[in-house]
């Protein structure tokens, strides 16, 4: 606002003393001060306002108005309670600094002026802010926008003192300004908007999380970056939006803050439908595996096609990685009064957001994952780096500790669903569930069919469990479970790869004959002695052969469990 303005509202009892060429500055704020050296808690643009209490004479007038002069004040109001009228040499000084003067009535309480401008202010930087926004959305419908949706949010920060923060349905923080919201309470705050939204009731919602209250905004889905499609069914939308959590309560708000605000959430929208956009490749690479997989193509076309998903998906990455297959399936129970929502676009959605590391933030940080859907199923290919390779002299490379897929990284059932389980479950409530299943690592087009059964079987697992979130991996395909007569021939096959190819592999290349050390040790009963008896070797030489079959493999040949699994495998073989 200007100081002019000042002057036609009555209420305020202002006098102008002196200043008049200068009233068309603007005013950013207020400061009361009785203090003789105020500096230090100016920065420019105030109106200060002043009992004259620092004035013992007319000796100490002269350097407390330069000091608001070289400070950049915009003017000064002297009260008349204290002295009565303004002193003279306060007034010459002021004159002789081009500072504005004004003359505060006994009967208007500082507070009046400072709660007047403050609100003044305060709506002018609201105007300002929403033709920030909506000159920013005009330049990232047009094309890229240089800094995405923080830099709307920095202005609610600097213009507003708005803190505020995009998070995904499960409470991952996609944009912030300043300090990062826990992650905990991002998971809150995403329940409790997954739980409102679910009734259908508009936004923003009110939370309170640890003593503070928060405004939740839904972040609605344009559709500009995906194929036209039906209206969704709330049920599917939910959990799908990205929400505009506030630290303030928006309740008393006046309509043009809210206005702003949701102009604020259509703008995040652009950002969000050019991130789908982006993903379209991704999942266009995942249904053109997937394809070839189900209807049982060669391997060599399978292979051809990862070939080209992997620099996509894994760019700078040499080797060719190992791959890993989840399924994700959402169901609703029946309704015969409304059509039921498409579970497989409300998977993928889910699916993608969950194979997102929570520690990692932004919009793209979602580039490893292809997310296919089909029906009502989910399925991700999920590539992984690739193991180590033999070095030039033909050796192979130190094995490291853990399973080959635990070394190249690979996704576990449980582990997926820790920091999304609370949030999702209030999404869904009662009213649906997710299942999830979890392959193990393959490392050839020839073992993704099998991968991909074994994560459908583990989804079945996971969907016999109770609770609206369950996971289950390939770990609980039990080998016992695995002469049920319903279990898949694919099952069986992957499970009986995964525990014998790293020992063939390893064999083909050195030559060690771990395949036949361990159906001779497992004949001889784990017998040390035996065992290296009838294999003609040293004992060291039979320990040194079984500590690398346990080292490739994962497994512990001293418990029965793994020696059981080992002899199925065999027999299957």
């Amino acid at each position: 606002m200007r100081l002019r303005a000042l002057l036609d509202t009555e209420a305020l009892g202002l006098r102008l003393l002196g200043g008049e060429d200068e009233l068309d500055r603007s005013v950013r704020g207020v400061m009361t001060t009785d203090l003789r050296d105020p500096s230090r808690y100016l920065s420019g643009g105030e109106l200060v306002l002043t009992g004259l209490a620092w004035r013992k004479d007319a000796s100490d007038t002269e350097p407390f108005v330069r000091i608001l002069a070289n400070a950049g004040v915009a003017g000064l109001g002297a009260g008349e309670a204290e002295l009565g009228a303004v002193p003279d040499d306060l007034v010459e000084a002021c004159l002789r600094h081009r500072l504005p003067l004004f003359a505060v009535d006994e009967t208007v309480a500082f507070a009046t002026i400072t709660e007047h401008v403050v609100r003044q202010v305060s709506g002018e930087r609201a105007g300002d802010l929403a033709a920030v926004v909506d000159r920013h959305r005009r330049l990232m419908t047009s094309g890229p926008a240089g800094g995405g949706p923080e830099v709307v949010l920095d202005l609610l920060t600097s213009d507003l003192d708005l803190h505020a923060w995009v998070l995904s349905p499960t409470g991952r923080q996609i944009a912030g300004a300043g300090e990062p919201l826990p992650p905990r309470t991002g998971a809150e705050l995403a329940g409790r908007h997954l739980a409102a939204t679910r009734t259908g009731r508009p936004g923003p919602y009110r939370a309170e999380v640890d003593d503070t209250a928060y405004s939740l905004f839904p972040i609605r889905n344009t559709g500009r970056g995906t194929p036209p499609a039906p209206a969704p069914d709330v049920r599917e939308s939910v959990l799908s939006e990205w929400l505009l959590a506030v630290a303030a309560d928006a309740g008393d708000w006046p309509a043009a803050r809210l206005d702003l605000l949701q102009g604020v959430t259509q703008l995040i929208a652009v950002e969000r439908d050019r991130r789908d956009a982006a993903r379209a490749v991704r999942r266009r690479l995942a249904q053109e595996v997937l394809e070839l997989v189900q209807t049982g193509a060669a391997p060599a076309e399978i292979a051809a096609r990862l070939r080209v998903a992997a620099p996509v998906l894994l760019p700078g990455v040499g080797a060719a990685p190992h791959w890993q297959v989840v399924v994700a399936r959402v169901e609703w129970p029946a309704d015969s009064t409304r059509a039921e929502p498409a579970g497989g676009r409300a998977a993928q959605a889910l699916l993608e957001e969950i194979l997102v590391d929570p520690a990692v933030t932004g919009p793209d940080s979602a580039d490893r994952i292809a997310v296919a859907h089909t029906g009502d199923e989910a399925i991700a290919l999920v590539p992984l780096t690739a193991l180590p390779a033999p070095d030039a002299e033909g050796e192979d490379a130190p094995v490291e500790s853990g399973t080959p897929e635990q070394r190249a990284g690979a996704l576990h059932a449980d582990a997926l669903l820790d920091s999304v389980r609370a949030p999702l479950s209030a999404g869904l409530a009662d009213e649906g569930r997710l299942t999830l299943g979890v392959s193990a690592a393959v490392h050839s087009a020839e073992g993704l069919r099998g991968a991909l059964e074994e994560a459908r079987h583990a989804r079945r697992v996971a969907a016999a469990r109770p609770g609206a979130v369950c996971a289950a991996g390939h770990h609980e395909l039990a080998s016992h479970v695995l002469l049920l007569p319903f279990v898949p021939d694919d099952v069986r096959r992957a499970f009986t790869a995964r525990l014998l190819d790293p020992l063939r592999d390893y064999d083909r290349r050195h030559r060690a004959e771990l395949i036949e050390t361990l159906e001779a040790f497992l004949d001889c009963d784990g017998s040390w002695t035996r065992c290296a008896a009838r294999l003609h070797l040293h004992v060291n030489t039979l320990r040194y052969r079984v500590g690398r079959i346990e080292q490739l493999t994962g497994r512990d040949l001293s418990r029965l469990e793994d020696k059981l699994d080992f002899f199925l495998a065999l027999r299957m073989s």
